[in-house]
Parts: C-alpha cells; structure tokens; sequence
C-alpha cells in the first residue's frame, strides 16, 4: 500500500486511548506552534527502515525513537528518549558518558510505552513526559525535514526540521554509532 499525504484535519480512527492522546497532543501542538507539516496515511507498521519505504523518503530521514534507562548512583534511573536518524543505532556508551551514568540500557517496553504514550514502533521524537529527557543526533537536524509514526503505527508525520527544534526544544548531542 502506498503513503498517501492526507489533510491536517483528518486522521484516521484509533480506539487506543493512550494512543489517541498522544497523537492529538502531537497534532495540537503542531497545529498551535504554526509548524510546517503533513500527515501520512500508510499500512501499519513499526520498523523504521519499513515505515521510511511506505513513506517514500531516505532512511537517514526517519527519526527513530528509542527510550533508554540510565542507571545512576545507587538505585535511581533517569530516562532519556534518544532520537536518532534510522539509518543509524543509539551510541549507550555515549548517553551514558553524558548522563554519568553507571549504565544506560533500552528501557523496558511496559515502561517505554508508559512514559512515551505510545505503543512499540510509534514513539514520537516529543517528550510529554517530565520523566523523559529528550536528546535527538545532530545528524538528524541536517534535514529539511523529518518522519516518524505519530502515536499510530498506521499514521505518520513529516515536519519541518527548524520547526521540530522549536516546538520539542531538544538537546542536541552526537548520540548514534554507524550500525
């Protein structure tokens, strides 16, 4: 099946509640923030390499979105959601180094799902969540514009890069490894 661009206005229906309030959050923050942006209807799907095909764009496009635990002195944890280009893998060692954390690991997926809003293979590069640090590669930035599923694994986002900085205000680290 192919991606077919769809108006902002319409989306299609989703029954999962965490699902659909992440998805409306996103979609109300693009549309107050004046963001630049198109929604993309396409067969459900999670993978990133997979997603980027049914979308028409190159993979170093796709923001891939992976939640990482970081494991600090004693037994507490930070959670850091790393958005990286999907061509490329999350650098633990990296955010580990700049969390000085003991370890850094892929959080769980109860508790990705929890702090993202979304289910498995839709994670948002937007931080809702307080518990959540947002940091993305500064890799990805060097596009005009960035894709990723929207809380849905059967609906996408492209956006403007400049507009994505200004509305998720991540920090910007060199966090990826060549897979």
């Amino acid at each position: 099946m192919s991606a077919t661009a769809m108006s902002r206005s319409r989306a299609p229906d989703d029954t999962t509640g965490t699902r659909d309030s992440t998805r409306a959050r996103l979609l109300d923050l693009l549309e107050s923030g004046g963001a630049s942006y198109r929604l993309i209807a396409h067969a459900p799907e999670g993978r990133t390499d997979v997603a980027s095909a049914l979308r028409g764009h190159p993979l170093e496009q796709a923001a891939k979105c992976i939640v990482t635990r970081a494991r600090l002195a004693g037994k507490s944890s930070r959670y850091v959601l790393a958005v990286v280009p999907g061509d490329r893998r999350v650098d633990l060692a990296r955010i580990q180094e700049l969390c000085g954390a003991r370890q850094v690991s892929f959080a769980d997926r109860a508790t990705a799902e929890r702090l993202s809003g979304c289910v498995s293979g839709s994670i948002v590069p937007f931080a809702f969540d307080p518990a959540l640090e947002l940091m993305v590669d500064p890799a990805l930035l060097a596009h005009e514009e960035i894709y990723f599923n929207a809380a849905d694994l059967a609906l996408s986002v492209a956006l403007d890069v400049g507009d994505y900085v200004r509305l998720a205000t991540p920090r910007r680290e060199r966090i990826t490894e060549r897979p």
